[in-house]
């Protein structure tokens, strides 16, 4: 039996990897590995299902304190373990280690099937939507092909009006068992049906439709709901509409990863917002009520005398709100001086004097860091340096 990779390796990360580190490198090799970047290439499917399984483990705060306690064991259903804690032997530990360690020759009613239940495939679905749909939730319709339950015989595989019937070679018990003699005396190897591989029944007559797997390629439209406050890389996972499992096993989940498109005037950091507004040298200086807009709503802002370029200032509660909680960020808003670049005859002669008369009438008080850079300017040359 092949020893399980430690989820922790296969998404490349330590032990200590906080939940965004976790989300990243999951976004990352799942687009490296994703079935439709690799088509027929067996190896990456394997390593999708593998960094799928890792990350189904990983993100759920519960199974991954489980397994940093426990490992695999600690989150397998089949392994013994209940809620965190070991079963005992009652519920089919015994014959199951025993059955790891000599290759099933400890046989009974408890020894797994490898033809059992199995979960569906997950699915990973990349969606783009706008600023505004990140910021306050929206509902969407996704398309994607994807294999679905035969709608002719209902997944079953069989002909529509047949059924399947028990497996002649296993008797329904989806095991062969054969005896063996061995040092230690005799034992029965226990192993899984190779006719009706594992399940206990076989198709007679398969469903013309689906040529008897139970399933079919088909494109379906699925309504996601997109909470607000997302961001790129968020993940929002669908359980149940995933592939079709089998041997009656549940189907796998849609994992549906953001991607938010750029604002033509916000620009987002984690919940809060900054807005660049250019204001004109008179504003500046004099003071002015200014225009900002929000999200949802224009307001009014006093810019005082005297403001210095790249001043920022903030309303609070103006961003976006948190994954996390019902608060919102903050709207930091950075006021940029823009400098006329085309000036006619009389506007220059209006800022010369303007500049004479700031020179003469404040005493170098109005461009106080012009006049400290030359005063520094003067005494640094006056030292002989």
């Amino acid at each position: 039996m092949a020893e399980k990779r430690d989820y922790y390796e296969i998404l490349g990360l330590n032990k200590n990897a906080a939940e965004t580190d976790i989300k990243k490198a999951f976004r990352k090799m799942a687009m490296q590995y994703h079935p439709d970047k690799n088509p027929g290439d067996k190896n990456a499917e394997e390593k999708f299902k593998e960094i799928n399984e890792a990350y189904g483990i990983l993100s759920d705060p519960q199974k991954k304190e489980r397994y940093d306690k426990f490992g695999h064991a600690g989150v397998d259903p089949n392994a013994g373990f209940g809620g965190g804690g070991f079963s005992g032997f009652g519920g089919g530990g015994f014959e199951d280690i025993f059955g790891d360690l000599f290759g099933g020759m400890f046989g009974g009613g408890n020894q797994r099937r490898k033809g059992g239940p199995r979960k569906g495939q997950d699915i990973q679905k990349n969606l783009r939507i706008s600023f505004e749909d990140a910021a306050f939730g929206a509902k969407k319709q996704i398309r994607l092909i994807k294999y679905v339950a035969c709608d002719e015989c209902g997944g079953s595989g069989a002909e529509k009006g047949t059924a399947k019937v028990r497996c002649p070679d296993c008797g329904g018990t989806g095991e062969i068992r054969t005896n063996q003699r061995t040092p230690f005396g005799q034992f029965t190897n226990v192993s899984p049906c190779q006719r009706c591989g594992g399940n206990g029944e076989i198709v007679e007559k398969p469903c013309g439709k689906c040529s008897g797997s139970g399933k079919i390629r088909k494109e379906v439209t699925i309504s996601v709901d997109i909470p607000a406050g997302v961001d790129n890389d968020s993940v929002i996972s669908l359980k149940g509409q995933g592939e079709p499992g089998s041997g009656g096993g549940p189907n796998g989940d849609l994992y549906v990863v953001i991607s938010v498109a750029a604002h033509s005037l916000f620009v987002r950091k984690g919940s809060d917002l900054i807005l660049e507004i250019p204001i004109t040298y008179t504003q500046a200086a004099l003071g002015d009520t200014i225009t900002v807009p929000t999200l949802t709503e224009k307001v009014a802002y006093k810019v005082p005398p005297g403001t210095q370029p790249d001043t920022v200032f903030r309303l609070k509660g103006k961003g976006v709100k948190s994954l996390r909680s019902n608060r919102s960020g903050d709207l930091f808003v950075k006021v940029v001086l823009e400098v006329p670049t085309k000036l006619g005859g009389e506007e220059k002669k209006l800022l010369k004097k303007l500049d004479e008369l700031n020179r003469k009438e404040g005493g170098g008080e109005a461009y106080s860091k012009r006049k400290k850079f030359s005063d520094t300017m003067k005494d640094l040359f006056s030292s002989g340096i």
